[in-house]
């Protein structure tokens, strides 16, 4: 399971959230898309991710930290200009993008010999070590825990709870933006959140998988009756776990944007599936 297919869960629940919410929810967004430009050119802007606007939203909430209001013309809204908002955390959310991509495309040419992949990693790998130096304990947690992840799949392990800690830990340590008081509940976050992820992406694989003879850590359960119950109270415990900590944070600015996202937008997906599954059964 590679490292950014793992992404893309995280996202708003659009029609339960306010227009103004809406707006600023999108100003991040094309901020981060802004930043990845300037620090990193179209190679960085094509990174780009609904995961990494939540965190920068969510540790802006936390440390109060002001931002930048800008507009401005991009190549997806030339006609008029936008509105786009960041500040220093959405520079270390990019950063963080893009050694998540170079990992991905390390691992495309590793394991497929792909050649997408290896152009990739050449592309990044430039960017990637600068950002390693800067964020040791980032880059050192993300790699030892990929290392853990690659070596349960290769041995076809199907403790979906373990793979998914693997994940866990990662996310943890990229929640964790200072060593401070905070600390504690931002890991708690990203370690539920980063199993939801995980869970999220192997039930959202798994037919495609299973056709296709590749490894999913549901394969084995999948062939067990309640399957489907099991995996919506695994998913729930998790989340529920994720939004625990959260609530311990003291969160004020853009807080119905983050409880939207938490609470309603992370099952977007999963709503997606079983609508998909009923209709199909029509």
């Amino acid at each position: 399971m590679e490292v950014y297919a793992l992404f893309g869960y995280v996202q708003i629940r659009k029609p339960e959230l306010k227009i103004k919410d809406y707006e600023v929810y999108h100003a991040f967004y094309c901020g981060l898309c802004e930043r990845l430009r300037a620090k990193y050119g179209m190679a960085g802007r094509i990174t780009l991710t609904y995961d990494m606007t939540f965190l920068i939203i969510l540790l802006s909430s936390v440390y109060n930290v002001k931002c930048r209001h800008e507009k401005r013309h991009c190549i997806i809204h030339p006609a008029k200009k936008h509105e786009i908002l960041y500040n220093g955390i959405t520079d270390y959310c990019a950063d963080i993008n893009i050694l998540l991509s170079y990992y991905h495309c390390l691992d495309d040419k590793k394991d497929d010999a792909s050649l997408k992949g290896s152009a990739g990693a050449l592309i990044y790998k430039k960017y990637a070590k600068k950002i390693e130096n800067k964020y040791r304990r980032q880059a050192d947690a993300t790699r030892q825990a990929l290392d853990r992840l690659g070596g349960l799949e290769k041995k076809q392990e199907y403790d979906i709870m373990e793979n998914a800690g693997c994940f866990g830990s990662l996310l943890a340590e990229l929640f964790i933006y200072k060593d401070d008081m905070f600390k504690m509940y931002l890991g708690d976050l990203g370690y539920y959140l980063g199993m939801y992820i995980y869970i999220m992406d192997a039930y959202d694989d798994l037919q495609e998988d299973i056709k296709n003879g590749r490894y999913n850590p549901f394969k084995n359960a999948a062939r067990e009756a309640g399957f489907e119950e099991n995996t919506r109270e695994m998913l729930l415990d998790v989340i529920s776990m994720a939004c625990g900590a959260f609530e311990q944070l003291p969160c004020l600015s853009y807080i119905d944007i983050l409880r939207n996202i938490l609470y309603a937008g992370v099952w977007n997906r999963y709503d997606y599936i079983h609508a998909k599954k009923k209709e199909d059964k029509k």
